[in-house]
């Protein structure tokens, strides 16, 4: 008998499948005008499921990291819990940062190649001008915390909540009935989980069936070699990703990676990491990750830890270098230099709608390279949003099962 889970990761691959079979027959079976209308009445059923995600992160972050810093109990214990993870996440970003750079300057897939800029790129350049290291810096700090919730800054909301946690904690007896009550609340909260993630299916199902029904498959062989050269370097990070865990988690990875298999389809296949939040939650307290580390670590991981992208930032940024021709593509130093100006720019991120290009664009400016180079990107962007929402999800799983292994509270 089929359990509740794997029925649900069945609906979602059966979507898949219906979408790129339904928006390859609007491709060929419509005219422009009218196959741009229904994709984007098509995109109102993903924008509805990625809202009732959305709608349950806030409280869930608020409620779960503050009820884990109280049970951590002090300053030292969240400063230790905190510095592991931060080591964790600085290493797979360096590494994912370094591999990009490493496979772009080895394959080339720039070299050569006569691309014609399509789509319109000021959506994304207009995005470009607060990513500075100032900007960042003053961002970590909310003005409201009610503001902070309604625009869903999970970074700020961290903030908030640890500050609100350790006061917690510090206070004692005069906290315990608040930290009962929101301990209620993300019991709630994990509860409409469930019935958010019955939508999964067809939030996926108007993704795919909607940027398929725009560029139809043909998008995919023209720009084969740069999607097939991304997924072999997804491909090679998985696999560090999956050695790194199985040094600390042993024979445990094999489960932790059956726990997340719905979480990474559903990311893989709605392009949103953020998507999976709640539910990755939930899975890796299945897990026996104990939910002080879970609620503490995995927010931060959604704001320093986002693997897939960061690798997708250096080779999209080389990868247009080299189209240009431009000194960045040939300058070891400077690209040393683009690395470390991406650990800083990019560690903001989280939410925000194309948000690997945005800190792309940004970064071409700095280096001399054409900022409407992101325009030849932007056709199959879609398709490797995919790849590293579904990445972003193993590294924040991992990170956070490791973490729990550091402390000695993975349960079996």
């Amino acid at each position: 008998m089929i359990s509740k889970n794997n029925r649900l990761t069945l609906w979602i691959l059966v979507a898949m499948v219906l979408g790129i079979v339904v928006g390859y027959a609007m491709h060929t079976g419509m005219e422009e005008t009218a196959r741009k209308e229904v994709a984007d009445n098509l995109k109102i059923l993903t924008e509805i499921f990625l809202r009732l995600v959305k709608m349950i992160i806030a409280p869930l972050v608020f409620s779960t990291l503050v009820v884990g810093i109280a049970k951590l109990g002090d300053m030292k214990t969240v400063g230790r819990v905190g510095g592991r993870a931060l080591l964790w996440f600085m290493s797979a970003s360096l590494i994912s940062l370094l591999l990009g750079m490493v496979l772009v300057n080895f394959l080339k897939p720039g070299v050569g190649l006569q691309l014609e800029a399509t789509g319109d790129a000021a959506d994304v350049i207009g995005k470009t001008g607060s990513f500075t290291l100032k900007d960042f810096i003053a961002h970590l700090f909310p003005k409201s915390i009610i503001e902070a919730m309604a625009t869903n800054e999970v970074l700020q909301i961290v903030v908030f909540s640890i500050f609100f946690g350790v006061a917690c904690a510090s206070i004692g007896d005069y906290a315990k009935p608040v930290v009962k009550l929101l301990e209620s609340v993300a019991h709630v909260i994990l509860k409409m989980v469930g019935y958010v993630m019955n939508f999964a299916p067809l939030g996926v199902f108007g993704a795919i069936a909607a940027v398929i029904a725009i560029h139809g498959l043909g998008v995919l062989s023209t720009y084969a070699v740069y999607i097939g050269q991304f997924y072999i370097g997804l491909a090679v990070l998985w696999a560090i990703l999956l050695g790194a865990g199985f040094l600390f988690l042993g024979h445990r990875m094999k489960e932790l990676m059956r726990r997340i298999v719905q979480p990474i389809t559903i990311a893989f296949s709605t392009t949103s990491s953020e998507a999976v939040m709640p539910k990755l939650m939930e899975e890796l307290e299945r897990f026996g990750c104990k939910d002080r580390v879970v609620s503490f670590v995995l927010p931060l991981g959604y704001s320093f830890n986002l693997d897939g992208s960061m690798m997708y930032m250096t080779f999209a940024s080389l990868f247009i270098a080299q189209v240009y021709d431009v000194p960045l593509a040939h300058d070891l130093p400077m690209q040393l230099t683009m690395l470390l100006t991406l650990m800083l720019t990019s560690k903001g991120i989280a939410g925000v709608p194309r948000a690997s290009l945005v800190v792309v664009a940004a970064t071409l400016g700095m280096f001399g390279v054409p900022v409407e180079g992101i325009a030849l990107i932007l056709p199959i962007d879609h398709f490797c949003d995919m790849g590293r929402s579904a990445t972003n999800v193993v590294g924040n799983a991992i990170a956070t099962s490791v973490v729990s292994k550091w402390e000695g509270d993975l349960g079996k």
